[in-house]
């Protein structure tokens, strides 16, 4: 096992893995911008470094600091979390590189399952079912409309780089998707560097699926349940819940078991999320994402493992310390993104908290890394807190998380909280009646 972890991030998920590395009985170390010194990753941190200004670009995505800071407090593995470095390559050699274990998949499954080309087409190898589209980049306008007349209209252009909702354009006739062609590639080269293309069928009313798993690097893996992830806002996701209300348990079963065959057959180490949009009792996979999630704790709350503490495991060469039998989905989980950001325009608020109580008791888990006095700096993501909660049915899950928003108080920013109020007082979200289109489409009514 790890004498000392660098945790090569920010805010909540460095709290968190944080906790993990002290129950396990390893030594941490927090770096952190000029901003974050009063940070409480950084405050109850065994040591910590500061790497540069505040700008992401000058600390958090800086390579040689980072590297630097390794050096100077002998870390022997270090965890990047989700975000920044997370899903780097380079990175991941570079520390291999320097004898030092970068917790998360090879550099090579990283960089396979980065592009979105070459994730599909390994992931169809594998037997994972994908979206009806082309095989790999687009060369042309003529081969798009070629495509798009196989597989019929609508169909979504995206960024084979891509992420976040950029680089990706619908068209609904011909004439369309010459326009949404160009613009996305524009897109895709001011936001990536890249501007390669593919070309999907678009779902009309499709579901956002997403499986957990977790390998040893050495053919072994297992599933740990779906979560849903549909609430979303400009492809950024604010709701997610396991298991998902559209899912009966042979469904689950199924797609479960063929991404753990696949996830075993590539030998991969480590936590990572499948991607699928699911529509009409179909599973159509969209990505991989090679790191622990931001929602991951629902997942924790109904399997009851500890995800970070495996990957940790699992890094060090260990084996994974639990079977697909092990595993069993209890009861229901939700988790809403707390952000500081106006609940109606979503503008970032940025600031200080003046008073800061999270709510308690059964089943009530916040992962946040602020306090009262806080002050929220402008220069990062407006996450700043997780609220996540289990009930045994569905409807105690969402009883739960009502009292619990009730009792969350946050004073002195606007925060994301009065939406999600409002979304359980909703018919569809109380019944779980609902789409990836969803919430953009209550938004624009409301």
């Amino acid at each position: 096992m790890f004498d000392k972890i660098l945790i090569a991030n920010r805010g909540e998920i460095a709290l968190r893995i944080q906790r993990a590395c002290k129950e396990l009985g390893i030594s941490t170390v927090a770096i952190h911008s000029t901003a974050d010194e009063d940070a409480m990753h950084v405050r109850l941190a065994d040591e910590s470094v500061c790497i540069g200004p505040p700008p992401a670009a000058n600390s958090y995505l800086n390579i040689p600091e980072i590297m630097a800071a390794c050096e100077i407090t002998g870390a022997n593995a270090v965890h990047p979390g989700y975000g920044f470095l997370s899903e780097n390559a380079r990175f991941a050699e570079i520390l291999e590189d320097h004898k030092i274990t970068f917790i998360g998949p090879t550099a090579e499954h990283i960089r396979l399952m980065g592009d979105k080309i070459t994730a599909k087409d390994t992931v169809k190898k594998l037997g994972i079912p994908v979206v009806p589209g082309s095989d790999g980049e687009i060369t042309s306008e003529e081969e798009a409309k070629k495509i798009a007349k196989e597989i019929g209209y609508p169909v979504i252009v995206k960024a084979a780089a891509g992420g976040g909702g950029r680089g990706m354009k619908v068209a609904n006739s011909q004439e369309d998707l010459s326009i949404a062609i160009s613009t996305a590639k524009t897109e895709s080269k001011a936001a990536f560097g890249d501007d390669a293309l593919y070309l999907e069928k678009y779902l009309g009313k499709p579901r956002h699926i997403e499986v957990q798993v977790i390998g040893d690097g050495k053919g072994n893996a297992v599933h740990l349940g779906e979560r849903d992830c549909s609430l979303q806002r400009r492809h950024q996701k604010v709701f997610e819940e396991p298991p998902s209300p559209a899912l009966n348990s042979e469904e689950r079963e199924k797609i479960g078991s063929i991404v753990a065959k696949a996830i075993g057959d590539l030998k991969y180490r480590g936590a990572g999320t499948i991607e699928f949009l699911y529509e009409n009792g179909e599973f159509y996979f969209i990505e991989m994402n090679t790191r622990i999630q931001v929602e991951h704790p629902v997942t924790e709350m109904i399997t009851g493992f500890d995800l970070v503490i495996e990957q940790i495991r699992v890094a060090a060469g260990a084996p994974l310390s639990f079977s697909q039998d092990d595993i069993n989905l209890r009861g229901h989980a939700i988790e809403c993104r707390i952000n500081a950001e106006n609940a109606r325009t979503f503008m970032p608020s940025p600031g200080q908290i003046n008073y800061f109580h999270p709510p308690g008791g059964l089943g009530v888990r916040v992962d946040s890394g602020v306090y009262q006095g806080y002050r929220i700096p402008p220069y990062y993501d407006s996450l700043i807190g997780k609220l996540i909660v289990h009930g045994k049915t569905r409807n105690e899950c969402m009883m739960r998380l009502r009292r619990a928003l009730s009792e969350f108080v946050i004073d002195g920013i606007d925060t994301t909280i009065p939406l999600f109020v409002d979304l359980l007082n909703e018919p569809d979200v109380i019944n779980g009646a609902y789409d990836i289109h969803w919430l953009e489409k209550y938004l624009d009514q409301h």
